[in-house]
């Protein structure tokens, strides 16, 4: 065994994802990728032990369920219980990660071509959930995985943020008329500005919307994941204590820069 990979771990699964090379061995750019899956487990490994042994973790936007996976192979595997759900819209995607499982045994693990709308109705996914994870899902895909989380009451919900496209554009499209409005526009007034402000203002409308909801957040930075400068950690627990004034300062902070549009995304 390979004095980096833990103990019982799946070394088909690890070459899958490509963190092992085809022969089973580590180089160095697959080292730094073993160091990175770690690195997001140990963030994530303290909810699993919180939230029992029969837990639902559900992983939107799965992709190819790399997240999902990792966290079975590395935690549910050698237990009896606990159940991962990926939900991801691309047929294929969900195709391939339903074979992989099967292939490596992961019984316990279960992938459905839904969106989120059908998601929170559908039989097929569980009706309480424990945690709710989004690695990258792509820009308004955190926002529908934050909606199926309070819709589940999730205890936990873990989010990796990623091209948040939406509130920039919005700004891009109000920028005339913000500008008359308040001095904070020279905020976004340039194009690069643009992107790297909607980004930040995206990521703090949704953890003033989870604050309203009950949520005690962690914000940090998770260092060098997948080559990604969107390595924005959001760990939300739930506590069932809203912040008493986290609605009404996301609604002035889209008034301040003259987003009143977004209010149904963010406000609910």
């Amino acid at each position: 065994m390979i004095a980096e990979i833990r103990p019982g771990q799946s070394l088909e699964l690890l070459k899958e994802l490509h963190i092992l090379t085809r022969d089973g061995k580590l180089n160095q750019d697959s080292r730094r990728k073993l160091k990175q899956v770690y690195h997001l487990y140990q963030f994530i490994e303290p909810l699993l032990l919180e939230a029992g042994e029969n837990l639902t973790l559900v992983d939107h936007g799965a992709g190819k369920s790399y997240l999902g996976f990792i966290l079975y192979d590395l935690f549910l595997k050698s237990r009896q219980q606990g159940r991962v759900v990926g939900i991801e819209t691309r047929t294929e995607l969900v195709e391939k990660s339903t074979l992989l499982a099967r292939r490596l045994a992961f019984a316990r693990m279960d992938f459905f071509n839904l969106t989120v709308q059908q998601s929170i109705d559908s039989p097929a996914v569980p009706a309480e959930v424990d945690i709710v994870t989004a690695l990258h899902a792509c820009d308004t895909a955190t926002d529908d995985a934050i909606r199926f989380a309070l819709h589940k009451q999730a205890r936990f919900i873990v989010l990796v943020p990623c091209c948040q496209a939406e509130v920039a554009a919005e700004l891009r499209r109000c920028k005339n008329e913000s500008f008359g409005k308040t001095p904070l526009s020279e905020l976004w007034r340039h194009p690069i500005h643009t992107r790297e402000f909607g980004s930040l203002l995206t990521n703090t409308l949704r953890c003033l919307l989870l604050e309203a909801h009950g949520y005690q957040l962690s914000v940090t930075e998770l260092v060098g994941w997948e080559h990604s400068m969107k390595n924005e950690l959001i760990v939300a627990r739930h506590t069932g204590t809203p912040r008493g004034n986290a609605r009404q300062r996301l609604l002035q902070l889209l008034d301040e820069v003259n987003l009143q549009g977004l209010r149904e995304r963010f406000d609910y």
